[in-house]
């Protein structure tokens, strides 16, 4: 069984496989509907590999399959002490690619164990940290912008929704009920999710609409627009969520997606249920937002640690 799968093996090149490689990412365009961010990714992570393969075996005397190029590959990348979450990753896109092969009856059967990843608690803000310079941006204080009103929006919604970057720039007019105060978004895998926001988030974008958003009638034309009316980008929210980190006067860096992480952590802080929470995330597992349960009980560990009689007495006694 060894020899018939080596034997396999040895009819699988680079050239077939680049030729499959582009049907792959046509199957997750078309298909799986994949971000352009994933899909770039993996396209980048397979060509890595068949490049990998191919100088390897231009380097050595003797042609490796593509198993023994694959494990050389990895020892490569762990040898340049590549981040684990990324190795992990492409090990999940060779996993995939592998999936689609053996479906048009080419067997790798090459097994692959993701590495094991340190475990990373969400950066978070405080709400206060948070409220403090929003209320100032309310009250007429402005970012350094042209448009300090879709700004503010911008950071009222990612905060009061938890919504991603790019689920954020993708919203078109249509999406928004801004007398039920909730937006539909189209989050990863192409699913459809309704998010909630409350009345300072509503607020925001009514000014918005009414003072600086070019009017429309168009209900498919984009939410956000820059100067010249075009969607924004993902590295635009990420300039906008920068200017306003300098308002916070504290020294770590800002994403939106610790303002996603905040608003996980504040609303189970807050007593809501943990799968509402994945709900409104969008998350796909419950574990993937068991993570901000950490964080709390955390929380809640110092804050017994602190605030308990018996600690107080031990303290007095000293």
């Amino acid at each position: 069984m060894k020899a018939q799968n080596n034997n396999n093996l040895a009819k699988i090149t680079t050239a077939l496989l680049r030729e499959k490689l582009i049907e792959f990412l046509v199957y997750l365009d078309v298909e799986k509907n994949l971000s352009k961010h994933t899909y770039r990714a993996y396209q980048s992570d397979l060509e890595q590999l068949l490049d990998f393969w191919e100088t390897t075996n231009q380097a050595k005397k003797f042609e490796l399959n593509l198993k023994q190029a694959l494990e050389l590959f990895l020892v490569h990348m762990f040898n340049k002490k590549i981040d684990k979450n990324s190795i992990s990753r492409k090990i999940s896109c060779f996993k995939s690619f592998e999936k689609f092969l053996q479906a048009q009856d080419i067997n790798l059967n090459i097994n692959l164990t993701r590495p094991k990843l340190n475990k990373k608690l969400p950066i978070y803000l405080t709400p206060q940290e948070i409220n403090e310079p929003l209320d100032k941006l309310m009250a007429g204080q402005k970012l350094d912008s042209q448009t300090p009103l879709r700004d503010l929006a911008i950071l009222e919604l990612l905060y009061a929704t938890g919504m991603r970057c790019s689920e954020l720039t993708n919203i078109r007019i249509a999406a928004l009920e801004l007398e039920q105060k909730t937006i539909r978004v189209i989050g990863k895998g192409n699913k459809e999710r309704i998010v909630l926001f409350g009345d300072k988030a509503k607020l925001s974008l009514e000014n918005y609409l009414k003072t600086e958003r070019p009017k429309t009638t168009r209900r498919d034309a984009y939410l956000f627009i820059n100067l010249e009316r075009q969607p924004l980008t993902p590295r635009t929210i990420q300039r906008i969520v920068e200017r306003f980190r300098k308002l916070l006067k504290i020294p770590r860096l800002i994403t939106p997606h610790k303002l996603r992480h905040s608003f996980a952590t504040h609303m189970l802080n807050s007593g809501a249920d943990l799968r509402v929470v994945q709900e409104l995330l969008g998350h796909k597992s419950l574990s993937s937002t068991e993570k901000y349960t950490h964080l709390t009980t955390t929380e809640l560990a110092e804050m017994c640690q602190n605030l308990h009689p018996i600690n107080q007495m031990v303290t007095d006694s000293e």
